[in-house]
């Protein structure tokens, strides 16, 4: 860990909290809860069973989009990056969207008729950008991660089922890196319907699903580099291994 980061292992926990709200999140994806009083990082990980570690690299890295430890990240277990991308996307889809969803179905039953047309367009994008992501990380829970934690348990065993052999000449990480859609940039066409093309509806009500808009494309901005540069060139890697295990056994 550089020491020049802001958070380290005996930075109290509430004072990350304070320093950066934007990662209060975070904190319910490791499982973290309030109420930790005046423990270090290092303290409250150990409570949770949270690899400090790891729980660093991703805190600095959202706090600091200019650091990114991306040699740093490959080094840990899938297990443990799989299982933060996967409570990431339930914090997607159990928490953020239907927050930003609800925003929008008020404003809906609010508009003067003359307005309603507008506001029933933005709703029906906004659900279809949601069928998009909820396809996009269906596909990654259901299909991607097992595909991951198999190679690995492959190489912690130094058995590689045949069946498992195949999935990697046939359909590699690099086809699923290929697959990989970026939904930033639907993101970017909802914002600019709202900022270039949307009639005036009510200043508060647009003002905070922008917000809201920001904040879920700057979250999904960090989880993608996580994906793009930290897990599918470590699982590209470990391919080869379990590859060239296969060939010994």
């Amino acid at each position: 860990m550089n020491n020049s980061l802001p958070f380290s292992a005996d930075t109290r926990m509430a004072d990350v909290v304070h320093r950066d709200y934007r990662l209060i999140p975070l904190l319910g994806r490791f499982g973290i809860e309030f109420g930790f009083g005046n423990k270090s990082v290092e303290e409250v990980c150990q409570m949770y069973s949270v690899d400090c570690s790891f729980f660093l690299e991703i805190v600095n890295s959202y706090h600091n989009p200019d650091y990114f430890p991306q040699k740093q990240l490959q080094r840990f277990n899938p297990e443990i990056i799989i299982d933060y991308l996967r409570n990431t996307h339930a914090y997607y889809l159990n928490s953020k969207v239907p927050e930003i969803q609800t925003y929008i179905d008020e404003m809906e039953g609010n508009v003067p008729s003359i307005q309603q047309k507008n506001i029933t367009h933005l709703n029906s994008f906004f659900r279809e950008y949601t069928e998009e992501l909820v396809e996009h990380l269906s596909k990654e829970d259901h299909s991607v991660f097992p595909y991951v934690l198999a190679l690995q348990d492959a190489l912690d065993s130094l058995e590689v089922p045949d069946e498992l052999y195949g999935t990697i000449l046939e359909k590699p990480i690099q086809v699923y890196e290929k697959n990989h859609d970026n939904l930033e940039i639907k993101l970017g066409d909802l914002k600019n319907l709202i900022i270039k093309h949307l009639p005036p509806i009510s200043n508060n009500d647009c003002r905070k699903l922008l917000i809201e808009l920001f904040r879920l494309e700057s979250d999904l901005e960090n989880h993608s580099r996580i994906e793009e540069k930290v897990l599918i060139p470590k699982v590209t890697l470990i391919e080869r291994e379990v590859l060239q295990l296969h060939g010994t056994c």
